[in-house]
């Protein structure tokens, strides 16, 4: 009698869940931006979400939550239920945090295991930005000011071992230079902060900036990327001008890991249908960073290249406090 009452609970649990998953979603899904708007993060987030909106039935409702350069969003969403009405908008910060948490020694923020990749949209090269009245036309000119004046040079970041912090110091390590790092809450709050004369540059992806050098405030002076950058044809890399230094800001969505394999398939349909639809790609494109998408096979393997060479490059950072 036990058994049959235990095999008939069984059937009724798979039964619900299957119901569960196969009328997903049945209400509005969360998807954290872990940075303040303005950024990449969310002007990457805020098309995507809406297109999968459409796709999906239900809103994406988009929920950002700055602070510790993107670790606090991540920690949340790593922590939510894995049920599908959460999901995150990360960027490549993501492949970093917990290597500095270890390096910190303090407890990771969230673990790699946590997050399931789903798919990648952007991947874009950071741009050394300064301001249009600043004293520096080229990259070497600003290389050369910093080696004659080593820590007065200042530029702002998303915080700590972020995706605006750890490509300058990439320079630094390659150039041969100190500068003194101010952390903010995300690319927006940094970004204003150079625009009013607090800090004196930022690398940033380029849809962070490209509005603010089309209307004249800012210069940018160099890419950390290969060959040429679409929306800023005219800018050098950094290769290019002698320095090996070289940083992707790329944006992705994940869910929490345990995420019923039903739903991971849908959200990743969903996904793919916001990065084939032309109004994102007008959006994102006319922001300045171009979609460059990846399905979850693809995502999977360069996120998992990306947090191997990231480990070795917070070890050279060193301890940030």
């Amino acid at each position: 009698m036990y058994r049959r009452s235990a095999l008939a609970a069984l059937l009724l649990s798979l039964a619900s869940m299957a119901f569960a998953q196969n009328s997903y979603p049945a209400k509005p899904i969360t998807m954290i931006v872990p940075f303040p708007p303005g950024g990449l993060a969310d002007l990457v987030g805020r098309p995507v979400a809406e297109a999968m909106s459409r796709d999906l039935g239900q809103p994406v409702v988009i929920e950002n939550k700055g602070g510790a350069g993107g670790g606090i969003g991540m920690g949340q969403a790593a922590k939510a239920a894995p049920d599908g009405y959460t999901v995150l908008m990360a960027l490549s910060s993501y492949s970093v945090i917990p290597e500095a948490d270890a390096v910190l020694g303090r407890t990771p923020m969230y673990s790699f295991k946590a997050l399931r990749p789903i798919a990648r949209i952007t991947a874009d090269p950071t741009v050394l930005a300064v301001r249009a009245d600043s004293p520096w036309k080229t990259v070497k000119d600003f290389v050369e000011d910093a080696k004659k004046r080593p820590g007065v040079i200042n530029f702002g970041s998303s915080g700590n071992y972020g995706t605006m912090h750890v490509p300058m110091e990439i320079l630094a390590q390659n150039a041969g230079i100190k500068m003194t790092h101010v952390p903010f809450t995300g690319a927006g709050p940094a970004v204003v902060a150079l625009l009013s004369g607090q800090i004196d540059a930022v690398s940033s992806g380029p849809a962070t900036v490209l509005q603010h050098v089309k209307s004249g405030k800012l210069r940018v002076l160099a890419h950390w990327g290969n060959g040429k950058l679409e929306s800023m044809p005219d800018v050098p890399s950094l290769k290019a001008a002698g320095y090996n230094a070289e940083y992707a800001q790329w944006s992705g969505l994940f869910v929490p890991a345990g995420t019923p394999e039903p739903i991971v398939q849908r959200l990743r349909a969903a996904a793919k249908f916001a990065a084939n639809d032309q109004k994102v790609k007008d959006v994102i494109f006319n922001a300045g960073s171009p979609v460059l998408y990846q399905d979850t096979p693809d995502f999977e393997k360069y996120v998992a290249n990306d947090v191997k060479r990231m480990a070795d490059v917070v070890k050279k950072i060193g301890k940030v406090e």
